[in-house]
């Protein structure tokens, strides 16, 4: 049964990418980061943000 579900998420997954974002926090200066998993097509859309 776990091998059947894996090998099901392994082929939905396919249009989802994990996307790491640096940002700089405006008290300290200090950077942190901002991880998300993401549909591919919005992708472009979170980077731009600041």
């Amino acid at each position: 049964m776990a091998k059947k579900v894996v090998a099901t998420l392994q082929t939905a997954g396919k249009n989802y990418t994990k996307v790491i974002r640096m940002v700089k926090s405006p008290k300290t200066g200090a950077y942190s980061f901002k991880e998300r998993v993401m549909h591919v097509e919005q992708v472009k859309d979170f980077l731009a943000k600041k």
